[in-house]
């Protein structure tokens, strides 16, 4: 709220409006208003609210004569807006940065992982022989698209309505961009109507939120059932369980647990704004602000806390590489390249190729060996593939090696795919080094256009 008045009132003083002299003593009553008593006060309904509580603060300070001229060309309606997507354009930076940070730590472990075989699941059960690199890239990806629907939301939630004033402007000759300017907006939310009425700027950070908390929690159920005994795909360091009051031996992966429910209700908070703006009237509501506004906080706080944890989860986690590539070597999984290799090698149709397997599969009864596989086919059907051949069209690693296709388990597709991942992380980290630069220089453009006022006046009389 400060820092709008102080840019505002440069503005009102740089355009006219105000006296140059009488905009001095009002920033130096700014400059002397106590934050942390502002901060601590507690609402006892002296005041309607904290704008006027401020506005009384300065009057005290330099006098109502002086306080009252810098609500010249304003409204409690675009200083409100603006205040809610000051606030929020940084929770969406500090959003985007945790998943670009855990998208990193996804993509170090990747890089780990390139050749570790590991299954594929379809429909919960054990499908195609993947790698561990190919299943985090999936999730790279995912988190990638995460941060882009955030971005898109920062662009339309850093637009200035300053100057919107009630919801139809003002018949002073106002300078909206320099106003935009002194707060780090990157342009103007231009028809002030909209500036006063639409709410799209939290619906659509809702929107990019509640995507991106549905995808962290999938990836985390995953996680937790890799950490079961039955599974035993991944273990987390002794920082990160919790221990049994009662029972010594128990390591509870609790983390992951927490980031589905932080995630959880992340996304229920979010979807409580689109349910509390619903059929509201196009409009300056109050169904849009002070009651509403803590929903939308709660929700990017509680991702943070998801985010970050599973950041640190993984950062911290041993991988059981040998129990992935026992699972990878069982079940049947690499049949279907075995139909694919009857298919080229004798000219078959895949049809008839899945029915040939099929039926070998069943013959085996749930008893998997390649031997056996290779026995049962050849049983059925004489063949002028080698058993050489047949035998190695089972083989998870030869599966995973002639995936070679863009977005294929194959290494030299993988190491492509993290190559991609990298630049496209790196943009995003560019995008964030640059909003930060943005957002520590719009303070410091304000101070300095309030020394060059005092240069120009010297001290108010």
């Amino acid at each position: 709220m400060l820092e709008i008045h102080y840019a505002h009132t440069l503005m009102l003083a740089r355009q006219g409006i105000i006296p140059q002299a009488v905009a001095l003593r009002c920033i130096t009553a700014l400059d002397g208003l106590d934050r942390e008593q502002i901060r601590q006060v507690v609402y006892d309904g002296a005041c309607e609210d904290l704008f006027f509580y401020v506005e009384e603060a300065l009057e005290k300070a330099c006098g109502p004569e002086n306080a009252g001229r810098m609500h010249t060309a304003r409204s409690r309606n675009d200083i409100a807006i603006t205040l809610y997507r000051l606030r929020l354009r940084t929770e969406i930076l500090e959003c985007v940065g945790a998943l670009a940070a855990t998208r990193r730590v996804f993509l170090n472990l990747a890089e780990q992982h390139v050749t570790t075989l590991m299954p594929a699941y379809t429909h919960t059960q054990p499908a195609q022989p993947i790698t561990f690199a190919h299943y985090l890239l999936a999730c790279i990806e995912l988190l990638g698209r995460d941060e882009h629907r955030l971005q898109a939301a920062f662009a339309t939630v850093n637009r200035s309505p300053m100057g919107a004033c009630a919801i139809s402007t003002t018949g002073f000759p106002i300078d909206r961009t320099y106003t935009a300017e002194l707060l780090g907006f990157e342009g103007l939310q231009l028809n002030s109507y909209g500036a006063i009425a639409a709410t799209d700027y939290l619906t659509e950070t809702c929107g990019a939120l509640s995507v991106a908390m549905v995808n962290l929690g999938r990836i985390a159920q995953d996680f937790l059932l890799w950490s079961t005994a039955e599974f035993g795909y991944l273990r987390l360091s002794n920082a990160w369980v919790q221990i049994s009051s009662i029972m010594p031996q128990k390591r509870n992966p609790v983390p992951l647990e927490h980031i589905r429910v932080l995630a959880s209700k992340s996304l229920a908070q979010a979807q409580g704004v689109f349910t509390c703006l619903h059929n509201t009237p196009f409009g300056d509501i109050n169904d849009a602000e002070d009651d509403l506004q803590p929903l939308l906080l709660h929700a990017t706080a509680d991702a943070l806390r998801a985010i970050r944890l599973m950041g640190g989860v993984m950062a911290d986690c041993e991988i059981n590489t040998s129990r992935m590539s026992e699972r990878a070597h069982s079940d049947f999984l690499t049949v279907t390249e075995l139909a694919d290799t009857l298919v080229r090698r004798e000219q078959i149709s895949f049809r008839d190729a899945h029915h040939l397997v099929s039926d070998a599969v069943r013959a085996l009864e749930g008893n998997y060996s390649a031997e056996g596989m290779v026995d049962a086919v050849l049983k059925a059907k004489p063949l002028r593939t080698s058993r050489e051949e047949l035998l190695q069209a089972l083989d998870p690693r030869y599966f995973v090696n002639i995936r070679t296709v863009p977005g294929g388990p194959a290494p030299e597709a993988v190491r492509s795919a993290l190559g991609d991942a990298e630049v496209h992380l790196a943009a995003t980290e560019h995008w964030l080094q640059l909003q930060a630069e943005r957002q520590q220089a719009y303070p410091k453009k304000i101070r300095t256009d309030c020394e060059l006022l005092r240069a120009t006046w010297g001290s108010p009389l």
